[in-house]
């Protein structure tokens, strides 16, 4: 993680520590607006309410829709990842990009989606936004920069924070929360191989018992 934060420009180091200490997906880093709609500093809250994608004959291009199903929800912000947002808004201020948003639902035949200026955190060098296909183009090289394996992508830094809440102790259903995984079942199935093995107790049944015959009235004369 180090070396890969270390090749990053710093126009987009913010966007790693999104991944990497908030667990979120790529288009939803790239939907991340300014404001308390996403980023709620007085509640120490991120809002994923939003993803970035592209389609060009539906929507024109860029589009805001909701974030892949069953993810939509609150997780806690970072102090550092607080810290720096608040430092990547002071030196990039976020571009106000006029975009359809279906986040409330796709629009009845015929009918166009409702758009809206969207002060987007995460733009290019000319204030526009940054499509998956560019994103990968930028990430190549940063990868192989910090030397990551080929298959390393941006979603490994979702991966990433959930092997370090496992692996810190945080309990199955903080980390399904965390991840926003529709049931608890997802997140155990996808990262089973990381909880902490514990030994295995044994007797407890049969401990119970010998001390509850124990606790019985006359237990004491009989022995």
């Amino acid at each position: 993680m180090l070396a890969l934060v270390d090749v990053v420009p710093d126009r987009y180091q913010a966007a790693i520590w999104c991944g990497a200490g908030e667990g979120l997906r790529l288009g939803e880093v790239l939907g991340l607006e300014d404001g308390v709609r996403c980023v709620d500093r007085p509640r120490q809250e991120l809002h994923v309410v939003q993803q970035l994608r592209f389609h060009k004959s539906e929507y024109g291009g860029f589009y805001l829709a909701p974030p892949k199903a069953g993810s939509v929800g609150d997780v806690d912000l970072d102090d550092h990842v607080a810290l720096v947002l608040a430092e990547h808004v002071r030196k990039y201020p976020p571009a106000l990009v006029e975009l359809p948003d279906i986040t409330a639902g796709t629009p009845d035949p015929g009918k166009q989606a409702k758009r809206r200026a969207v002060p987007l955190l995460f733009t290019d060098e000319q204030g526009r936004p940054i499509h998956d296909q560019r994103w990968s183009d930028l990430w190549r090289g940063w990868r192989k920069a910090a030397g990551w394996p080929d298959e390393g992508t941006f979603h490994s830094l979702r991966h990433y924070f959930a092997t370090r809440l496992i692996t810190s102790g945080a309990d199955p259903t903080d980390v399904q929360n965390a991840l926003r995984h529709s049931s608890l079942r997802i997140t155990l199935e996808t990262y089973v191989h990381w909880w902490p093995k514990k030994n295995r107790r044994r007797n407890i049944v049969s401990t119970a018992l010998r001390e509850a015959a124990g606790n019985r009235p006359g237990a004491a004369r009989s022995g």
